[in-house]
């Protein structure tokens, strides 16, 4: 737990960012400040209330395939508060992408590097180390890329997290004042 919630989550080395925190007033009571507060602005949020979810999104006319979204999971704590957890990431399409390409260059570097260290034992040419390393690579760079998406996506974010923060209102600041930290990791 690193900062307050009003600390905008757009930078770090985190590829989802994320915050908790708790607030002063009962669960239902959060969950509908949090929808009506967000659908106000239809023309920017989308807003989709589940049981234990709200999952805003950008609206479609601003959505650009680096646009996030953010997940925020309520928690009653007692009858009378509540603890806000939200994560901002990815499209589920794009969420998918990342990690199928990290999956493919784990199995890729580990069966090569399996094979190469065959080779190596049987004194042959380890070509297959090389496989090895440039899955590493190329895991580096799906990495680089997602930091690179969430650069292109920070404007977006801060405008989440700005409505998210203008939602929960005067609970959520005298629950940052009281110092409630986050888990934004920056």
């Amino acid at each position: 737990m690193a900062d307050t919630p009003s600390s905008p989550p757009t930078s770090g080395l985190r590829v989802r960012p994320r915050f908790e925190h708790l607030v002063d007033h009962p669960e239902p009571e959060v969950r509908r400040r949090i929808t009506q507060s967000f659908l106000r602005d239809p023309e920017v949020f989308d807003v989709r209330s589940m049981d234990e979810f709200v999952v805003v999104h950008i609206a479609d006319a601003q959505r650009r395939r680096w646009s996030p979204r953010l997940q925020i999971s309520l928690a009653a704590v007692g009858d009378a508060k509540t603890r806000v957890t939200g994560v901002y990431g990815p499209e589920h399409e794009v969420w998918a992408t990342f990690i199928f390409g990290y999956i493919m260059a784990g199995l890729s570097a580990t069966f090569s590097g399996i094979y190469g260290g065959v080779q190596v034992f049987l004194s042959d040419e380890p070509w297959a180390l090389w496989i090895t390393g440039s899955m590493l690579v190329v895991a580096g760079l799906l990495y680089l890329l997602a930091q690179f998406g969430q650069k292109l996506g920070a404007w977006q974010t801060f405008q989440l997290h700005q409505a998210y923060q203008n939602a929960v209102g005067p609970a959520g600041q005298r629950q940052r004042d009281a110092g409630v930290e986050s888990g934004l990791g920056i």
